[in-house]
């Protein structure tokens, strides 16, 4: 069977890595934040005057997002890489990836949460199973009207679920922002606070590559555009959003997820009624 030509640019586009400088304006850092080798890597610097950040040129509303981040090595305790999702006001949506240092030897915390109309506290933290520092690993959100999904290296960890219907608020009209950035935050950030930033080993640096959004981006005229890869503006929802429109987790990934959070979870909101003064969230009884 004859393949089409539009099938093929498509799943050429659909593949295709996106150019840094393109993609992104490094915001803050005076410097310390640098797009190197023809715009296929970004690097964040932080030393103990400031760290660096940078964010999307385009805002989307819903997508699978996936960067590659190799973390700062070596004694990295005190710094926060912040990698996540965003709205801007007082009720904004957010969608977090962060990472928090340790010293040498000992692994990486990853923290994620979900903020919706400006409420958070919805924390999970994980140890990573690997050394985030050594080489390049891919950190996904998938977001859409029903899910957002956390994935490391394609392994689902955690599934955020749509309960409007139960009155619990979900991420779903707000355009966010891509953002990340390299900071110090040796006052929570390492054994809640105890283990402060060895400045000696600064300047610390994280390295990005292999960023690709398949997503609805939206317009200046505040449409979200799907399907942009070949120039057509559809309504989010259509074939040409793509299959994480609609994706949710099969059983084989939910017992992935499963096997993560039973080996590799250290906190979770919805076991520690102490964390919120009004009880555990709605969401974590269902």
């Amino acid at each position: 069977m004859a393949v089409s030509v539009l099938a093929i640019l498509l799943a050429s586009c659909a593949l295709a890595v996106a150019s840094f400088d393109k993609e992104f304006d490094i915001t803050w850092g005076d410097g310390r934040g640098k797009i190197l080798n023809n715009g296929q890597v970004l690097t964040l610097g932080l030393d103990k005057v400031s760290g660096s950040g940078f964010q999307s040129k385009h805002e989307y509303l819903f997508g699978k997002i996936d960067m590659q981040l190799k973390l700062v090595p070596g004694n990295s305790a005190g710094t926060v890489t912040a990698y996540y999702l965003s709205s801007q006001g007082p009720t904004h949506d957010e969608i977090d990836f962060e990472f928090l240092g340790n010293v040498t030897g000992e692994p990486y915390t990853l923290h994620t949460n979900v903020f919706t109309q400006g409420q958070g506290q919805r924390e999970q933290q994980f140890r990573l199973w690997f050394d985030a520092t050594n080489d390049f690993h891919t950190y996904s959100i998938l977001w859409n009207p029903k899910h957002i999904i956390f994935m490391v290296d394609d392994m689902p960890i955690r599934d955020f679920k749509n309960l409007e219907g139960k009155g619990i608020a979900f991420p779903k009209n707000q355009p966010m922002r891509l953002y990340s950035s390299l900071w110090n935050a040796d006052d929570w950030a390492t054994q809640g606070g105890r283990v402060k930033t060895d400045w000696s080993h600064a300047p610390f640096s994280a390295s990005y590559r292999g960023f690709k959004a398949d997503a609805c981006v939206v317009t200046a005229a505040g449409r979200p555009r799907c399907g942009s890869s070949v120039g057509t503006e559809v309504a989010p929802g259509t074939g040409a959003a793509g299959e994480w429109y609609n994706q949710e987790l099969d059983l084989t990934r939910q017992q992935r997820m499963r096997w993560v959070q039973s080996n590799y979870m250290i906190y979770n909101y919805c076991t520690d009624p102490k964390r919120v003064a009004k009880g555990l969230p709605a969401e974590c009884s269902m």
